[in-house]
């Protein structure tokens, strides 16, 4: 998404490019979650096809996402009986009145949304394998793993993909501010966790990873004093 938005992607919503976005961390990664109803027979991407599935709304980061790893799959939305744009919430309540059969859904472990359907109905976390998360070709977009017991009933770590989260500002923000800025999140991070789990998934060594943008002057000039970047 944030790609999109340095180039100018309008089918993702920037009709023209956002030349002048400045990266300021990488943080917390949000986790692809490809759920199914266990009455619907769906184990695995192949099985979607002719299916009821809902990629969140369009031009969301989690509808984008869907588009490039369906893509990967060899699978596209022509493949499915029906594609739904519903959000998160609604898209859970839609599987359990047996109107939809899976839902795809970028966000942190443990989404309200999965983990109230999952105490509601049987599920299935759909595997996305490792070679189809390779394909995307997009390095903000690796392969990860659902921990076992995530969600109830979920009894297997299950592959995914998740993205990675970036802090942004702009050109003309001045160096010093975003420097205290970068500074201020690496030396809390101990609080941050305190206020959301989420926070546990940033760390100084991964601050610059895949940044898409130009990094920001004031962050460079932190992570260069923490030697996170050399001369």
């Amino acid at each position: 998404m944030l790609s999109a938005a340095l180039k100018g992607n309008a089918e993702a919503g920037f009709r023209s490019p956002l030349t002048k976005l400045r990266g300021v961390a990488a943080i917390y990664r949000n986790y692809v979650q490809l759920v199914a109803s266990a009455a619907s027979g769906i184990k695995t991407l192949a099985d979607l096809k002719g299916k009821r599935v809902s990629v969140g709304p369009k031009p969301s980061g989690t509808e984008l996402n869907a588009r490039a790893i369906f893509a990967a799959a060899g699978l596209s939305y022509r493949d499915f009986s029906r594609t739904d744009y519903s959000p998160f919430g609604q898209s859970a309540k839609l599987i359990e009145k047996g109107d939809l059969d899976a839902t795809l859904q970028s966000a942190g472990l443990g989404v309200d949304s999965i983990r109230q359907l999952a105490a509601s109905i049987p599920i299935n976390l759909v595997e996305i394998p490792k070679d189809v998360v390779v394909k995307i070709n997009d390095a903000a977009i690796v392969p990860a793993v659902i921990p076992a017991r995530t969600y109830e009933g979920q009894t297997k770590d299950v592959e995914t993909a998740a993205i990675v989260n970036f802090l942004v500002t702009r050109e003309g923000v001045s160096a010093d501010t975003v420097y205290a800025m970068t500074r201020a999140i690496f030396n809390n991070l101990t609080q941050l966790v305190q206020t959301h789990p989420a926070a546990s998934g940033i760390s100084l060594k991964d601050a610059v990873v895949a940044m898409p943008v130009p990094l920001h002057p004031g962050a460079e000039r932190y992570y260069r004093e923490m030697g996170v970047l050399r001369q």
